[in-house]
């Protein structure tokens, strides 16, 4: 491996091991990362520390003149004065250069090469080498020999805490962003899902001035068309499952661009969920978490050197990354045309929302900003009812213009391309969390299907005179007395009020976004 130098940013480190293969990092994992291991599979495991999520209330970005006008300050964007970053970074530094060896990875965020930005990662595990590896895309040995200068320059120092009286710590872990000298500095966490989300922030910022619509969403492909199709949703409405369409080629299963071409993924491989995973209940996951793969902070038995997925005794969020080349059906590259449809996702425990919905331009956008699914009742005593819980465009904590700003664009692209958008709700039918039952899979899989080949475009609807979208009362293989919640309800007063329930945290949640959107935006909010 050629000696490789970083000199030019400070950092003295002799011994660099840049874009080295997997069985390279494999080697260094075992002999330094303690704790590290290779499973039956051939998968490598490795653990984050003490922190196994991100620290979103730790993320900051720089206020500088340039782009401070830009962002959507508040609870997801916090401020950061440029000297704080300064510190953090020479911190960073300082850490990094006590290392005997660094590991430092160059790939591309973005598939469409006229968009794509060279990513540089330095950090000091050879694990957050080996994800980066997976989560990026992978340059060929000419794009890597030409690949000079980076746009986007990544210092992990996890393993080192932030000094927490440095003007702006919230605590010893701190994420700093600045778009202006094109860096992020890590302090105080080694879960590498900060990198990845890091990178899509990034992407968040620098695509919408270009007129490109950056998206949390997996994308799926027609084969024979290759037009595609949106998924959005967020954790537990069925996103990964319905993804896994073998009728389909997958384009991506987290983050994605569309641009006046089509859509790009943005990454070269998927992060994926790994709790109580199995071969039967997610087959191209399962298959895919092989040599080259990372396994994170999982149970590792170590005399038959099997995972036990059930095991959470770490944490419940276990991970797996792995390039999508690993995925069966992946479409390489992972490019595809303008989507026909845009499907957003919702686990509605309430059991109010239909099993699908089409949305016009303004309740596409209303419901886009919302963001909506519900989490099932607790185990706490007394807690019986399900939680709303609300994530603009489907991805809160990685935005960084105002929610509106990706709702125009979305409405925009949608109109140009006359892409339908469908509400679909995964969540519980015939009653709420409880009572009623969770929609059948087989059934959500016929809507999707249905979706897809046309045959809802135009069928009979019936406007919910509550929350104002068109319902669809009759889809192929689903029976119809689920296709309006009402009807699906033996008790239709508590129905009523259910609905005037979830009607109301919707209007109350949306109340923060009304000085960023359209009047006609805001009066496709339900009506109580």
């Amino acid at each position: 491996m050629a000696a490789f130098s970083l000199d030019d940013v400070g950092i003295s480190v002799k011994r660099i091991l840049r874009n080295a293969p997997p069985s390279a990092l494999y080697e260094e994992a075992i002999l330094h990362d303690t704790g590290s291991h290779i499973t039956a599979s051939g998968a490598l495991v490795a653990y984050s520390g003490h922190k196994t999520g991100r620290s979103p209330k730790d993320k900051h970005v720089v206020r500088h003149p340039n782009s401070e006008k830009d962002i959507w300050w508040g609870p997801v964007n916090f401020p950061l004065a440029d000297g704080s970053f300064k510190v953090n970074r020479e911190r960073a530094m300082d850490y990094l250069n006590t290392r005997d060896t660094l590991y430092c990875f160059d790939g591309f965020a973005g598939w469409d090469p006229e968009h794509r930005l060279k990513i540089r990662v330095i950090c000091a595990r050879p694990y957050h080498a080996l994800f980066m590896h997976t989560m990026l895309i992978r340059p060929t040995a000419e794009e890597l020999e030409a690949f000079g200068k980076p746009d986007f320059v990544i210092y992990n120092a996890g393993a080192f805490p932030a000094n927490r009286h440095t003007t702006g710590m919230t605590s010893k872990t701190s994420i700093d962003l600045s778009f202006e000298d094109a860096e992020l500095v890590i302090l105080g966490t080694e879960y590498a899902g900060e990198m990845k989300k890091g990178v899509f922030t990034v992407m968040n910022y620098l695509m919408p001035r270009r007129g490109v619509l950056s998206m949390h969403c997996s994308a799926t492909a027609d084969p024979a068309t290759g037009r595609s199709s949106l998924l959005f949703g967020l954790s537990g409405t069925g996103k990964t499952t319905l993804s896994a369409d073998p009728k389909r080629r997958l384009i991506g299963d987290d983050e994605h661009c569309w641009t006046n071409k089509g859509v790009f993924n943005i990454e070269g491989g998927c992060y994926a969920k790994a709790i109580n995973l199995t071969p039967e209940s997610e087959p191209d996951i399962f298959q895919a978490l092989r040599f080259g793969a990372v396994l994170e902070n999982v149970v590792f038995d170590d005399e038959d050197r099997e995972v036990d997925f059930s095991d959470t005794s770490i944490t419940e969020n276990t991970r797996g990354a792995y390039p999508i080349e690993f995925i069966r059906n992946a479409q390489i590259p992972c490019v595809a045309g303008h989507p026909t449809d845009i499907i957003f996702l919702t686990c509605d425990a309430f059991g109010v929302l239909p099993p699908v919905s089409r949305l016009g331009p303004d309740h596409a956008m209303y419901h886009f900003i919302s963001g909506y699914t519900a989490k099932v009742a607790g185990t706490e005593v007394g807690v019986t009812e399900p939680s709303a819980t609300f994530s603009p465009c489907f991805g809160g904590p990685f935005l960084v213009w105002h929610p509106g700003k990706y709702a125009e664009l979305l409405a925009m692209k949608m109109a140009e391309h006359r892409s339908r958008v469908w509400l679909v709700n995964t969540g519980w039918s015939g009653g709420p969390y409880g009572v009623g039952a969770r929609m059948k899979l087989a059934h959500t899989r016929a809507i999707i299907d249905a979706i897809h080949c046309g045959a809802l475009a135009g069928a009979s609807v019936a406007s919910d005179p509550i929350f104002g979208f068109d319902v669809v009362t009759q889809c192929p293989n689903v029976p119809p007395e689920v296709m309006v919640p009402r009807n699906a309800w033996k008790d239709r007063p508590a129905f009523d009020a259910q609905a005037k329930k979830l009607a109301g945290l919707f209007r109350q949640n949306f109340a923060k976004y009304e000085e960023g959107v359209s009047e006609g935006v805001r009066a496709a909010g339900p009506k109580i």
